[in-house]
């Protein structure tokens, strides 16, 4: 297992990202969302500062696209087209600028866009405008890392059964972790130094979602979505205090 851990990381911080990559996939598998977010918070304690964003995107490819496979027969393939040509406009965007806004700022105003999106009627636009969903969430995941549950309300203002949400947002969390992984390697990040790692961990995501796949079948659609909002609001006030801790 020592040759499978990059020099910057000790076997216990390894280890405890494995667990976590199998328990975030496990996550989001089975309720929708959360797993993402789990797993950047743990990146953030154990990696070094310069890794945290490329790798968690990298395996957060990994783990959405088995996702994505192993549900593909529910695919809302038209939630796609509109969705990707934003994310490839906000990529771009957000890997040539330098980002004044404050980090505080970003995870404020996430945390209140996902609150309003449970408890209000989620806004026409995010139905109707893909493309600007795209490209917001897109330049976002570049500096914020986990933008699944912005792009979870997209989602869920389709009103989907259970499964074809977690088909379709899986998707879409595809194409942004790949663009996003993408403009990393351009910008010159060494993913070949962590690519057995990368895999090793992947390879956890991917049995913690046939895992989650398992727990989902035996949810009720109405259960479901009650699951997903209680998780979707614990992630907004995180990210909330998160801000205000940060602001103080």
């Amino acid at each position: 297992m020592l040759d499978l851990i990059p020099p910057d990381l000790t076997q216990f911080a390894a280890l405890a990202l494995l667990v976590v990559s199998f328990a975030g996939s496990f996550i989001t598998a089975a309720f929708g969302i959360g797993g993402g977010i789990a797993f950047l918070a743990d990146c953030a304690v154990l990696l070094p500062p310069a890794a945290i964003i490329p790798i968690h995107g990298v395996v957060q490819l990994g783990s959405n696209s088995v996702r994505a496979l192993m549900f593909i027969r529910h695919l809302m393939l038209s939630a796609l087209p509109a969705f990707v040509f934003g994310s490839l406009v906000g990529i771009a965007v957000g890997g040539s600028v330098v980002v004044s806004l404050p980090g505080w700022v970003i995870q404020s105003v996430v945390g209140l866009f996902i609150l309003w999106v449970v408890f209000a009627r989620p806004p026409k636009w995010l139905a109707q405008w893909p493309l600007v969903t795209g490209a917001i969430s897109s330049f976002l995941t570049m500096f914020f890392g986990a933008t699944g549950p912005f792009v979870a309300g997209y989602v869920k203002a389709l009103k989907l059964d259970r499964h074809a949400h977690t088909a379709t947002h899986a998707a879409l969390m595809t194409v942004q972790h790949g663009l996003k992984v993408a403009m990393f390697g351009v910008l010159g990040f060494a993913f070949g130094d962590w690519a057995l790692f990368i895999a090793g961990l992947i390879a956890a995501g991917a049995l913690g979602t046939w895992v989650g796949k398992l727990v989902l079948g035996r949810m009720t659609d109405h259960g479901f979505h009650r699951i997903l909002n209680v998780i979707l609001v614990l992630i907004a006030l995180r990210l909330i205090w998160g801000g205000i801790s940060a602001f103080l």
